[in-house]
């Protein structure tokens, strides 16, 4: 996964293969999963302790609930990046060099946008050709997927927080995509599975008021946002798998004006107060007032809240509040903000807002503890985007060696 520039010279490489495999192997275990994957070019020594079955147990284990924040980045249709920052070494950035693996499905004029990922599996789409690309960075392989029942769908078609990527068992290439859509005014989920290479659809149906509240779900639910108002929002609710979706229509309560001039997942900061992130039946919402810099006019944070659905579906409920202190150590003016957020298993929500001012970038990584209701700050080092377009940002976990 990605290059790697040693800056060991070859006898300090060939002194580390001679040391006991015990040794290497402890060592290994030290590092972060995407070095130990650059590993296996130093030798056949070190690549058959790596590719060993135990090794590889140990490994997965450890980095299974890593959680990883990718951002896809671009200068032309033919060069681009995927950056890779974890939560265990937010420290450094892990640069993935794309351009030449997806070399055979970027044609001339090819214009490809990161969807989301989820294990090992990566999902990409082509605007050009509205087709959608599978990637396995571990195993190097890619595919097209074959075309959804909708037809070609260009990259501005996909909604984060509409769509959801399954990976399968560990040290499986398959993987479940899920994504929403209204169909004749219906809300509709289609679902492609990779084993059988098929697509189907499913209409969901109006809630029945059994769907747990956000402390008190239960089994595995998939939430698909669908439409998303100042007042009323439409999620759609899979209890995994082969469930018959479920629309809930969640509402604000006694929430007045203050959330009419709002925008979902994009924010230009000239003219709006809100911005609204949603994805897997939570929302954060950025509150923000503008400032004058100089002559340009910009926004200020002040506020986030984290929010997700209530009793029985039917409204929205206040989660948490951003702490003061919190605000003050990631408040910055911003241009344009962007924002995409996960939910873990009930016990942890990943948020990450990114702007920009003035051609400079910033990303800010937010994480909610559910259980124990406490917020933190995951600092990350420069994203490097000069030059750059942004084509992409999701957040991952499980991914393996395998």
């Amino acid at each position: 996964m990605g290059t790697y520039r040693s800056t060991n010279s070859p006898t300090n490489a060939i002194g580390f293969c001679l040391l006991p495999s015990e040794l290497i192997e402890r060592i290994l275990l030290c590092l972060a999963l995407p070095d130990i994957i650059r590993f296996k070019l130093v030798s056949k020594t070190v690549s058959s302790i790596i590719a060993h079955q135990d090794f590889v147990r140990r490994c997965n284990l450890r980095f299974s609930s890593t959680t990883w924040l990718f951002l896809h980045k671009k200068r032309c249709h033919r060069y681009s990046l995927l950056d890779g920052f974890s939560d265990d070494r937010s420290d450094r950035l892990f640069r993935i060099p794309i351009t030449n693996l997806l070399k055979p499905f970027i044609f001339p004029g090819e214009d490809l946008f990161f969807l989301t990922a989820s294990g090992n599996v990566f999902l990409f789409a082509s605007n050009s050709h509205r087709a959608v690309i599978t990637v396995n960075f571990v195993t190097n392989t890619v595919k097209k997927i074959p075309p959804t029942p909708l037809g070609p769908r260009s990259t501005c078609s996909w909604r984060r927080s509409g769509m959801k990527l399954l990976p399968g068992p560990v040290g499986s290439d398959h993987f479940r995509f899920l994504f929403a859509e209204l169909v004749e005014n219906r809300p509709v989920v289609f679902e492609y599975d990779s084993e059988t290479e098929k697509w189907q659809s499913m209409v969901a149906k109006e809630d029945d008021g059994s769907s747990p509240r956000v402390a008190e779900r239960v089994g595995d639910y998939i939430f698909l946002s669908l439409i998303h108002g100042a007042g009323e929002s439409s999620v759609i609710a899979i209890k995994s798998p082969n469930n018959t979706p479920v629309i809930l229509r969640p509402r604000f309560e006694n929430r007045g004006e203050e959330d009419r001039r709002l925008t979902v997942g994009f924010s230009w900061g000239s003219s709006i107060d809100r911005l609204h992130v949603m994805g897997d039946g939570y929302m954060m919402i950025v509150k923000s007032d503008g400032v004058d810099e100089g002559n340009t006019r910009v926004r200020m944070l002040k506020g986030i809240e984290m929010w997700g659905l209530g009793l029985n579906g039917r409204n929205w409920e206040l989660i948490s509040n951003l702490p003061s202190k919190l605000m003050g150590q990631i408040n910055k003016p911003y241009g344009v903000m962007m924002g995409c957020l996960e939910g873990r298993k009930n016990t942890t929500i990943n948020a990450v807002l990114m702007s920009n001012l003035e051609g400079l970038w910033d990303i800010i990584w937010l994480r909610y503890d559910i259980v124990g209701k406490h917020w933190s700050w995951v600092p990350l080092p420069d994203c490097k985007m000069k030059g750059l377009n942004m084509a992409g940002i999701a957040f991952s976990s499980g991914l393996t060696l395998s």
